[in-house]
Formats: structure tokens, sequence, C-alpha cells
């Protein structure tokens, strides 16, 4: 009988099907995330992705392979890079989602620049992230 570190343990069967599961949700919010104007697209078929390569390579081929949302993975998986067009789109997304927060919660002073200076930071790692590299 394997043991359960074994490659063909019953906890390597279970972990691979939770990550495929997880995959599948992350790409459904992802594909969501394309519909819907204020939720996020990338980073979940970014998380999809690394599910993807923890249980199913064929799965993760066909999302890296997708026409519309593959050129993005595979700059974030190689280079860690943003498009410009997706940095604006982001940081305008950050920047709307805090107006928003400030005009419907109208917040105490304490927590509008917790609120600001976490939402500047993830705007601050967005723009830090190279561009995308010219592939031939």
């Amino acid at each position: 009988m394997p043991s359960p570190e074994s490659p063909r343990g019953p906890l390597r069967h279970a972990s691979r099907a939770i990550w495929l599961s997880l995959g599948f949700l992350f790409v459904a919010l992802g594909f969501i995330g394309a519909l819907l104007p204020l939720m996020p697209t990338t980073i979940f078929l970014i998380l999809a992705a690394g599910c993807f390569a923890r249980s199913s390579p064929r799965f993760e081929a066909w999302l890296l392979d997708h026409p519309r949302f593959g050129p993005t993975l595979r700059a974030w998986r190689e280079d860690g890079a943003i498009g410009p067009r997706a940095k604006a789109m982001a940081c305008s997304g950050i920047a709307l989602g805090y107006a928003l927060f400030w005009w419907a919660a109208r917040p105490s002073l304490l927590i509008d620049l917790l609120v600001a200076v976490v939402m500047a930071g993830c705007a601050a790692f967005i723009l830090s992230r190279p561009a995308p590299k010219e592939r031939p």
C-alpha cells in the first residue's frame, strides 16, 4: 500500500482534485470579471494558471494558449510584466473603487487613510511592474 507521501497516495489525489477545483473556480471568476466592469479578470486567471500547473498540464496549456488571455498570463509568468493598458485600467479601477468607498462609507479619517495607503500601495506595485517584452 502506498504511503500518503508517495506520488500515488490518497493525499496526492485529493490535493490534485482541490487544485483542479480551485483552478476552475478562478477561471469562472475571471470570465465573470471579463464581463463585469468593476470585477478583476487577470488576477483570477493568474491564480487559475497556478492551480492548473499543480493539477492539470492540459488545462494549464489551454489557459496559457487562450487567444485573449494567454499573452497576458505568459507575460506575467515569464517576466512579472503588466502591459500599459492593463496598468491604466487597474489604476483607474483602484481610483474609482476608492472614490466609491469614500462617497458611500464616509469613513473616519483613520479608516480613510488606511484604505488610501493600502490602495496606493497596490497601485504602486502595479506601476512598478515591467512592460511585457516583445516576443518574436
